[in-house]
């Protein structure tokens, strides 16, 4: 509970309609959870605008209406706050209301394309290895201290995420690390939050079904960086040639992560292989769980945001050297008779597909089949996917394109859009195959001994959204299954 005038601070206020002493049990954005004493705040959202719902609210018990214009009937039930940004003001009310619980712990944001999760994910490990308590919010799952809860997006609705720091403060928290993608940071999601830290991986190629341009995918990312305080740090990857433009007009302090350039954290691979990376990190000699150079950056980030938080370095890479990665990234299991190995990872961008390729060739002797399943999500950027099947056929002996999410769309036109990037030669390494799980028991009925399969796309994924209906489905739970049917 608190007064709303009390948590109008910040917010671009253009006028008010009724008092501000007024007592406030709730904030929502979504009408349907307003109750009795609800501020109620109406934002245009890309499939509903808010201030449709105003008046419903009002129904539901709400005495504060938060909008960007003023509906033509006043109601005398409610106090009407006319501001210039809706979703803007939604982040500044949401973390006053919840008593700006990030001013007390250090809260440390991961953005870019590719890797957030593996990092935000390696941080949580690594701080709650050093003895600290620590909340995780990413795209698997959340985290409260070791209380596990399901995730629902890469970042929640400003008021569930607002929520849920509260609920990791009052659990004692002291550190929190969170995925920040780009649509929240459009969308004001993270607005009011106060970081100690922020990190970028990368940028590539994603998200243009919402942002249109990549320069504008650019420029919402840079806006983190923009938004940081002079007393947090911001870290970068120098190896992107985004990296430093990132860092440009931040106030925080810069820092850079580097296995190619000279930086604040440099790492050196001296070898990479099924055991794992081994490592000169600042000429620190290291062996690593995780495999691939992309994950030899994700250490850097690592390693960099816990010496700019303070950490002892030698301590934080003993600990560092022991963890294992997210689930669904790069996540392997290897069948029993025939030694096949099977990958499972999310990479679900040209990128991230490219990434994870090249080090699976980097890893193999010679003679091994690389063996490729791969899909694009419906409903989502179209200009993908030629460029995820090129990629798939150029770094693959054989491929299946199959079905990844088509949500609305019919999986067979989306298959034919990622034909449409195969030359001559790309159109002899592949089949299609709408039927994912089909789809992977033909990877597996093509291996031979030793072969490498790789099942990209859903990773951590427990689930095909088809027609607007989550069906079960594990991509790892069905590999290991035909691995099994194999060996009988």
């Amino acid at each position: 509970m608190a007064l709303l005038k009390d948590i109008l601070y910040k917010v671009h206020i253009r006028s008010v309609h009724g008092t501000t002493n007024v007592e406030v049990n709730d904030v929502q954005i979504d009408s349907r959870l307003v109750t009795k004493g609800c501020c109620f705040i109406a934002i245009k959202g890309t499939a509903t605008d808010g201030h449709a719902f105003v008046d419903k609210a009002i129904e539901l018990g709400a005495t504060v209406i938060v909008c960007e214009h003023l509906p033509t009937t006043i109601s005398d039930a409610a106090t009407y706050v006319e501001v210039s940004n809706s979703a803007e003001a939604a982040g500044y009310i949401a973390n006053q209301f919840f008593g700006n619980v990030t001013d007390k712990m250090k809260v440390v944001g991961v953005t870019g394309t590719n890797g957030k999760t593996t990092i935000a994910t390696l941080l949580y490990k690594l701080f709650s290895g050093l003895g600290y308590k620590c909340g995780l919010i990413s795209t698997v799952e959340y985290y409260v201290g070791a209380e596990v809860f399901p995730s629902t997006h890469t970042t929640p609705d400003v008021i569930s995420l607002n929520r849920l720091l509260k609920k990791m403060y009052d659990a004692q928290c002291t550190h929190v690390f969170m995925e920040s993608s780009s649509h929240a940071i459009h969308q004001h999601r993270i607005t009011g939050i106060h970081f100690a830290g922020a990190l970028f991986s990368n940028i590539t190629h994603d998200h243009l079904d919402y942002h249109k341009t990549f320069d504008e995918y650019i420029r919402v990312k840079k806006a983190f960086f923009d938004g940081l305080t002079s007393e947090a740090f911001a870290i970068s990857n120098h190896d992107d040639k985004r990296g430093e433009v990132m860092l440009q007009n931040t106030k925080a302090k810069k820092h850079y992560y580097s296995l190619k350039n000279v930086s604040d954290f440099k790492g050196k691979i001296l070898e990479n292989g099924l055991t794992g990376l081994h490592m000169l990190v600042n000429n620190e000699e290291v062996h690593f769980r995780l495999i691939g150079e992309f994950n030899a950056y994700n250490l850097l980030a690592v390693y960099g945001a816990a010496v700019c938080l303070g950490e002892d370095k030698t301590k934080v890479l003993q600990i560092l050297s022991s963890v294992t990665g997210a689930e669904g990234r790069f996540d392997y299991i290897i069948s029993a008779k025939d030694l096949i190995l099977g990958i499972v990872d999310y990479a679900h961008t040209p990128d991230a597909l490219q990434n994870v390729l090249s080090t699976i060739k980097k890893l193999r002797r010679g003679h091994e089949q690389i063996i490729t399943v791969v899909g694009c999500g419906g409903d989502r950027d179209k200009t993908k996917r030629p460029v995820m099947g090129a990629v798939a056929c150029e770094l693959s002996d054989k491929v299946i394109f199959t079905s990844d999410n088509p949500r609305t769309e019919d999986p067979l036109e989306i298959l034919a859009d990622m034909e449409e990037g195969l030359n001559s030669a790309a159109r002899r390494k592949y089949i299609s195959i709408a039927d994912r799980k089909e789809a992977i028991k033909t990877a597996v009925s093509l291996a031979h001994h030793e072969d490498i399969i790789l099942i990209a796309g859903k990773g951590h994924e427990k689930y095909q959204d088809i027609k607007g209906v989550k069906h079960d489905f594990d991509d790892k739970k069905v590999l290991k299954e035909m691995f099994e049917l194999l060996e009988r």
